[in-house]
């Protein structure tokens, strides 16, 4: 647990001047079995402090590596004078940021960090079960895995607080080849939010999910290719997910929007079916918590819920507090940082299209001749809203049935495009937690989504 060397310090906070003061502890436990074997075993750790300073419409940056009263003041200093620096020769002469109530996020809660050897002894547990059941297979990997960011942050103005956001997964690899002897690979998470320990108490738990992770293994060995084209598809919950974050949210993100995204002139326009709501969710998501729940974000924002696109109309973006001075909307606490020595950039936390009214049934049995596309392998989005994600899970539906599995394949189009499409939206929501995203800097985030019938481009052979 971080001490709290930085409260303190608060004194030195120059008057009328936006301040952020931050001490974060990061650390990172990871282990990779291949065939049984142990091929990465890794602990790692960072601390630091920082501060950044905004004065005049810049702002100024500094870190240390080291976590004292000492660096406190060390990076104060220098914050304060780069502050001063920049806007002697940028002059930019903006007012002061929107000024946010005083309030105090208390520490959440302390972690065990368990011995390196938990992680192996319960993937080789996981491995062993796998081994012994299943083996035909061609390879399989097995890895388990514990990050966390640890915050202490005092602002001039908001909120104050101490947040520790632990979260834990096993991932599990799958690989065999098809009968013409092309590798084929799935994979499934387990986990999410919480300490290792919390999170995995019973190998065996994990069981059922890996049964029917081997069995949709040989149904796509024997799969076919997708006949290419634009096509009726069903996308899956982690499919709807992957668009709302890669090819939807990165649109919206206020400083994308200002660097020219599609998103500038759609603002208060229709950009979908009235059936599409999606809502970056900060802490609490359909009556329980977020997958990764954000409380607090890293200029001192307290974290809120933004509504990004309301029955089909786009009434949103995401800000930090600047961009949200900038288009006269309320901060809602997208400003995160990765690492004590990166700013705060504007971030999703949990993005998610919300859930309609269809059953999963009913709508793979309203489609005649299309997809039911299940899970990506990756994915891609420009500012455009053009996307190019990759399917590694799916099967056609034939007269409303579903029937083969499908080789890898290809999804692509420009997103307020395709969503005017969505003619039924599934009353369940899938999430999916266990990635980063990328921009500038590595970040947890989740993102989901119910099943949505829509028309899209899908690859071939």
């Amino acid at each position: 647990m971080l001490d709290d060397y930085i409260s303190s310090k608060k004194s030195l906070f120059s008057t009328g001047v936006h301040t952020e003061l931050r001490a974060q502890k990061s650390r990172s436990r990871r282990i990779s079995l291949i065939q049984g074997n142990l091929v990465g075993n890794a602990r790692m750790e960072s601390s630091g402090t920082s501060a950044r300073v905004y004065q005049n419409g810049v702002y100024g940056f500094s870190s240390m590596a080291e976590c004292s009263g000492r660096a406190a003041e060390t990076v104060l200093k220098a914050a304060s004078e780069n502050a001063m620096f920049m806007d002697r020769h940028v002059g930019r002469g903006k007012g002061p940021l929107p000024a946010i109530p005083y309030g105090n996020i208390p520490f959440s809660k302390e972690i065990r960090d368990v011995e390196q050897k938990r992680y192996i002894e319960f993937a080789k547990e996981v491995d062993a079960y796998i081994t012994a059941k299943y083996p035909g297979l061609s390879s399989r990997t097995v890895a388990a895995m514990e990050d966390s960011m640890e915050k202490l942050l005092c602002t001039s103005d908001g909120y104050d607080g101490h947040i520790l956001s632990p979260r834990s997964y096993i991932l599990v690899f799958l690989n065999t080849e098809t009968s013409s002897g092309t590798p084929i690979e799935l994979f499934e998470p387990f986990g999410g939010s919480g300490a290792f320990e919390e999170n995995f108490t019973d190998p065996a738990l994990l069981y059922s999910t890996i049964d029917d992770l081997y069995e949709k293994l040989m149904q796509k060995r024997e799969g076919i290719y997708a006949e290419a084209g634009y096509k009726t598809v069903v996308l899956g919950g982690r499919m709807s997910g992957m668009l709302a974050h890669e090819a939807v949210g990165h649109t919206v993100e206020a400083d994308l929007v200002l660097g020219g995204s599609a998103a500038g002139p759609a603002l208060n326009q229709t950009v979908a079916s009235e059936l599409v709501n999606l809502v970056d969710f900060a802490h609490t998501a359909f009556g329980g918590p977020a997958p990764l729940p954000v409380y607090l974000d890293d200029e001192g924002t307290p974290a809120e819920d933004a509504v990004l696109i309301k029955d089909g109309v786009l009434t949103g973006y995401m800000n930090n507090r600047e961009s949200a001075q900038h288009f006269g909307m309320k901060p809602l606490g997208n400003a995160r940082a990765w690492s004590f020595s990166d700013e705060p950039l504007i971030r999703m936390r949990n993005t998610a299209v919300l859930p309609g009214r269809d059953t999963l049934e009913d709508i793979i049995a309203s489609v005649d001749d299309g997809y039911y596309l299940i899970q990506s392998s990756n994915g891609q989005a420009d500012m455009t809203g053009e996307f190019m994600f990759g399917v590694n899970m799916g099967y056609e539906i034939k007269n409303g049935r579903l029937g083969r599995a499908l080789l890898d394949t290809t999804i692509s189009g420009v997103a307020f495009h395709m969503l005017k499409t969505v003619d039924m939206v599934s009353d369940t929501v899938e999430w999916t937690s266990a990635g980063v995203c990328g921009k500038k800097q590595p970040m947890p985030v989740g993102m989901g989504g119910p099943a949505l019938r829509c028309k899209i481009m899908i690859g071939g052979r």
